[in-house]
C-alpha cells in the first residue's frame, strides 16, 4: 500500500471501487444537471409565449413555483458536482478519506454510503 493510500488508510481495492463510485456518480450528476436545465429552459419557454398574469391567472403562482423548485435542484445538482469534482481531486493527492476536522481516517462504509464525505461520522454528528 503506497504512502497516499496509507494516510486515508483506504487498500488499492476500496480505492479502486471508491473511484468507480466516483465515476459513476459524476455521470449521473451531469446528466441530472442536463435534465434540469432543459426542464428549467421548457418553463421558460412555455412561460415567455404567454406571459402569466400571476394576479389573475391561477396558473402563474404554479410557474413561478416550478422554475424556483427546478432552480434550486438546479444549485443543488451543480454543488454535488463541485463536492464530487473536490473528492475526486482529493483521491488524486491523497487526502480523501481523511476527516476535514479531526484529520482521522473516514470509515470505509461511510465513503461508500456518501462519497463525497469530508467528515468522519463523529465529527458530522458533532455539527
Amino acid at each position: 500500500m503506497s504512502q497516499d493510500h496509507a494516510a486515508a488508510g483506504l487498500s488499492l481495492s476500496q480505492r479502486t471501487t471508491l473511484e468507480a463510485l466516483l465515476a459513476a456518480e459524476r455521470e449521473k450528476t451531469v446528466a441530472r444537471v442536463a435534465a434540469l436545465t432543459r426542464d428549467f429552459d421548457d418553463i421558460v419557454e412555455s412561460s415567455a409565449i404567454a406571459p402569466p398574469d400571476d394576479e389573475h391567472d391561477p396558473e402563474g403562482a404554479t410557474i413561478a413555483f416550478e422554475r424556483a423548485q427546478v432552480t434550486a435542484l438546479l444549485t443543488q445538482a451543480h454543488r454535488h458536482l463541485a463536492d464530487l469534482e473536490l473528492a475526486t481531486t482529493r483521491l488524486g493527492d491523497g487526502t480523501y478519506g481523511v476527516c476535514e476536522r479531526c484529520g482521522q481516517p473516514i470509515a470505509i462504509e461511510r465513503l461508500l454510503a456518501r462519497p463525497t464525505a469530508q467528515t468522519c461520522i463523529d465529527c458530522a454528528s458533532a455539527k
